[in-house]
């Protein structure tokens, strides 16, 4: 039987936030001066639009209301999604972020900015920027290569797929 509040908020909320197709990602209760705060960070591989959000947000605040899972004292619930400059933990973060800019940490040491190919089973591949006018070059990376990895946010990037139908209607 799990011990800790998370793990028990988590084992009662999870199943509602399923049910709503969404993933569970994080859940956290923070101290914020006087107040609790409960943040639940939900997503799905299509996105968590503010109209999921705010119905899944109602169903959790409901749930909560009929439990004892927070204790007598008031809390403020925030739901939310990972945001943009995300940490890459599971097999399925990597698959969302597929076509995106990532910084990996490396189990041997260094670090390597690359974009997401594919994903599978064992890893990853990758292309990594040419540097100085040289072509960018693919790579592979096995999951257990990989400390930690988070979404780079890129300002300039072209949309490729929206690029490349503008130069065939121009």
């Amino acid at each position: 039987m799990s011990t800790t509040q998370s793990e028990r908020l988590r084992e009662l909320l999870e199943p509602l936030v399923t049910s709503h197709g969404l993933d569970l990602e994080e859940i956290a209760v923070d101290s914020v001066g006087r107040k609790r705060v409960l943040r639940v960070v939900v997503d799905s591989d299509t996105g968590a639009d503010l109209d999921r959000i705010a119905d899944v947000s109602r169903a959790l605040s409901a749930k909560l209301d009929e439990t004892d899972a927070m204790g007598e004292g008031a809390y403020d619930l925030e739901v939310g999604t990972p945001g943009a400059e995300r940490l890459l933990t599971e097999h399925r973060h990597f698959v969302r972020a597929t076509d995106r800019l990532v910084k990996f940490q490396l189990t041997e040491g260094g670090e390597l900015v690359a974009r997401i190919l594919e994903v599978d089973d064992e890893g990853i591949a990758v292309e990594v920027p040419g540097v100085k006018g040289r072509k960018a070059t693919t790579r592979r990376i096995g999951f257990p290569e990989i400390a930690k990895a988070r979404v780079q946010v890129e300002f300039n990037r072209k949309d490729s797929k929206k690029d490349m139908k503008e130069e065939e209607e121009a």
